[in-house]
């Protein structure tokens, strides 16, 4: 793999799966022997995934503040938000380049990014110019078409039907 070019990965959709597939190709890089960074935005650290992650050998970063969902936060809130979400991002960028990564993955990026949480320009700018061997995993819902035109992969994940939609709320170990 000495000079193969990272690819860009993106899984959208309404549908489950998303996180379900990027948690998929970390285990497989990691069982590969590669250095894999998982970030979650949006997200508290207790999905259930984390913890099997962790010991696989994969390093997990999140943003331990809660905001609850985006459309529910005051002014002030979006604006706390945005400064956790923006140094979240800034972190992850720099340690996926100073640890030399091999695969970076940002779960509910599309979120942060489409809701102005992180800033879009330098995000861009990360993605256009970011090591050469490093892939990259985005995930969320309705990505831009500034992002699809970066990515090598696009995966999107339909519902036809979801638990959700009968009022079952998200299970342990199924969904969280």
């Amino acid at each position: 793999m000495a000079n193969v070019k990272g690819c860009l990965h993106i899984y959208c959709g309404d549908g489950k799966g998303k996180t379900t597939a990027a948690v998929g190709l970390a285990v497989r890089a990691a069982g590969h022997g590669m250095k894999v960074l998982f970030c979650q935005c949006m997200k508290d650290g207790t999905s259930s995934e984390v913890e099997m992650l962790r010991k696989l050998g994969v390093s997990y970063c999140c943003c331990t503040e809660k905001f609850g969902f985006f459309w529910n936060m005051t002014d002030e809130q979006k604006e706390n938000a945005a400064h956790a979400y923006t140094h979240l991002f800034e972190e992850v960028t720099r340690r996926a380049e100073e640890e030399s990564c091999d695969l970076l993955i940002i779960d509910e990026f599309m979120s942060a990014y489409n809701y102005g949480l992180i800033n879009q320009k330098e995000a861009l700018d990360f993605l256009l110019n970011r090591p050469g061997k490093l892939e990259v995993v985005l995930t969320g819902r309705d990505p831009g078409q500034e992002i699809l035109n970066l990515a090598d992969y696009v995966t999107e994940m339909k519902k036809v039907k979801h638990p959700f939609d009968q009022g079952i709320p998200a299970r342990k170990g199924i969904e969280m």
